[in-house]
């Protein structure tokens, strides 16, 4: 990753990214100047603030307490990041919304979004199967939400629908989203249009040097 933002640095050619991961603090160095330059934004997603429940989703991911302390870090060196709340899970992760939102905005981020957790091909079936195992009292409630949220269905692919759904669940959800990103200041400033006019091509081979 590292060297693919030194190439990217190297040529002015913006950048975004986004990842579930605290390493990507690592390459401030890199990051940051390209940043000044309107050339790169981070988002960085929270599921859930529960370290429990972190371990049980994303076992190989970093915990919670590390995607805040990136977003800080990420922040105070000038770069714009913005958190996701994703996937949002319904009965399970979605009351911890404006929380996540909240401890985001307190260590400098500046936008947000929100995706509800997405089930297709065979992910769905292994969502069933960690439900039916790590919250089987739930199972049924969270399964059921997400039919209403998907006409009926655990997965709709199309485009326009697939990050929110749709319904009174959903709709609920976006005006939750809404009106905390209102009350933090998350909604004033939208994720940065990056520049493309700085981007120099890479020369070829046999191109001849620059004098200046």
């Amino acid at each position: 990753m590292r060297s693919i933002l030194e190439v990217l640095a190297a040529y002015q050619h913006p950048v975004t990214i986004t990842t579930k991961s605290a390493l990507v603090a690592r390459d401030i160095d890199v990051l940051a100047p390209m940043a000044a330059k309107g050339l790169a934004s981070v988002m960085i997603s929270v599921t859930t603030l529960d370290r429990d429940l972190a371990r049980r989703l994303e076992p190989r991911a970093a915990v919670p307490s590390q995607r805040l302390a990136a977003i800080a870090a990420l922040s105070a060196a000038g770069i714009p990041t913005a958190v996701n709340v994703a996937p949002v899970i319904p009965a399970l992760t979605d009351h911890e919304m404006e929380t996540i939102l909240a401890e985001a905005a307190q260590r400098g981020a500046t936008s947000a979004g929100w995706i509800l957790v997405r089930l297709p091909y065979e992910v769905k079936d292994l969502f069933d199967d960690w439900l039916a195992q790590h919250a089987p009292g739930r199972r049924d409630h969270v399964l059921s939400l997400l039919r209403q949220s998907r006409r009926g269905r655990l997965n709709d692919p199309s485009f326009g629908g697939r990050f929110r759904g749709e319904g009174p669940y959903a709709e609920l959800l976006a005006q939750r989203f809404q009106l905390a990103t209102r009350r933090l200041g998350l909604d004033r400033s939208a994720r940065p249009t990056l520049r493309s006019d700085l981007f120099t091509r890479p020369p070829r081979p046999g191109d001849q040097m620059k004098l200046f």
